[in-house]
């Protein structure tokens, strides 16, 4: 897993991309406290933050996220 700062908010997630429509996403707790998206109107859980998951596009096309083969589990 990779480390991938939300634009928005600076908050700092671990993250695996294993193709183009699946990410892994791993929040700290802290993160997931202080996300605004997550938690902003108090409406419950959601399916994440859209700004993070711009972030993380935006890592994939900079080239600081790769995609994952998991060739590493398979040894």
């Amino acid at each position: 897993m990779d480390a991938v700062l939300c634009q928005d908010c600076g908050n700092r997630v671990a993250v695996v991309k294993f193709s183009p429509a699946h990410t892994s996403v791993q929040w700290t707790a802290d993160a997931a406290r202080h996300c605004a998206e997550l938690c902003g109107d108090g409406g419950g859980p959601t399916r994440g933050c859209l700004a993070l998951r711009r972030s993380i596009d935006n890592a994939v096309t900079a080239g600081a996220l790769r995609l994952s083969t998991r060739e590493q589990d398979l040894l």
